[in-house]
């Protein structure tokens, strides 16, 4: 898989990583469990690393730290969670909870989730990042009206990593967010990249667009991840799947060439019929 650098440490990421909000909520019977490290099996063997998840998302964390140890692949996993409360010592708990149930000592990249009590939080990451305990931090939001605060905060800290939501349908962030991340240097991961996923359920009912096989496509899922890594902005783009065969098609957009400006403008006049 194609990879990108993270501008503050020159690290690679391959471009393709895997979310789990929903899809990894799961109990701990093997019938729910057996999918889940498929996909990450999936993942791996594709030269992915990106594993995001959330105090927030369930049982997410614990089912992720569970896979990786029993398949002994922590060492492949780029892990990004988020911390998600206020005041520093609920924030500092959290986090301690997540890398226990996470099986790891440390984070690699650690978000303040949605903007919430950032200050506060931001003090404590960039002490834990001194001590070997996280190794990135970052701050995430997932809807257009927080752009105008996002804006502000990337302005007023250095940050690693942003996390925010872009898709063919939803590009508010070309505007000012990803022009903004590549001037300061900041890493972008991406959200909802099929539109929160009503998008992608409505253009499934369509025929693959003739021009697909040009940029090496072979399914909608990959046309709308390769319209948001066409952006030389974003760094990795995270869509949730809880099915192997939907990472394997994720993964694909991680190969072979994006599209140019005019592939672009007929990528969005697609969904505009």
């Amino acid at each position: 898989m194609l990879t990108r650098k993270i501008p503050s440490n020159g690290e690679a990421l391959a471009v393709v990583g895997c979310g789990t909000w929903r899809t990894f909520d799961v109990g701990t019977q093997p019938a729910e469990r057996a999918p889940l490290a498929e996909v990450l099996r999936v993942l791996f063997e594709a030269g992915g690393s990106v594993i995001d998840t959330s105090p927030m998302y369930g049982a997410a964390e614990g089912v992720v730290g569970d896979l990786l140890a029993s398949a002994g692949t922590r060492d492949k996993a780029f892990i990004a969670t988020k911390v998600w409360t206020t005041g520093r010592d609920s924030g500092i708990a959290q986090m301690r909870r997540s890398m226990t149930l996470l099986k790891t000592e440390r984070i690699d990249l650690m978000q303040i989730h949605n903007l919430v009590d950032w200050r506060t939080h931001l003090a404590t990451l960039r002490a834990w990042k001194a001590e070997g305990r996280v190794r990135l931090l970052g701050v995430t939001h997932y809807t257009e009206s927080a752009h105008g605060e996002l804006e502000a905060v990337l302005r007023a800290e250095k940050w690693d990593f942003v996390q925010l939501n872009y898709a063919l349908d939803d590009r508010a962030v070309e505007r000012r967010l990803l022009p903004l991340a590549a001037e300061r240097g900041v890493a972008v991961l991406v959200n909802q990249p099929f539109g929160g996923g009503g998008l992608l359920r409505k253009l499934l009912g369509r025929k693959l667009p003739d021009w697909a096989g040009e940029i090496g496509c072979t399914s909608w899922a990959q046309i709308l991840l390769k319209f948001v890594l066409a952006n030389p902005a974003v760094t990795c783009v995270i869509p949730g799947t809880g099915k192997p065969e939907h990472m394997n098609d994720n993964v694909q957009a991680g190969l072979g060439a994006y599209p140019d400006a005019a592939m672009l403008k007929r990528m969005v006049a697609s969904i505009e019929i």
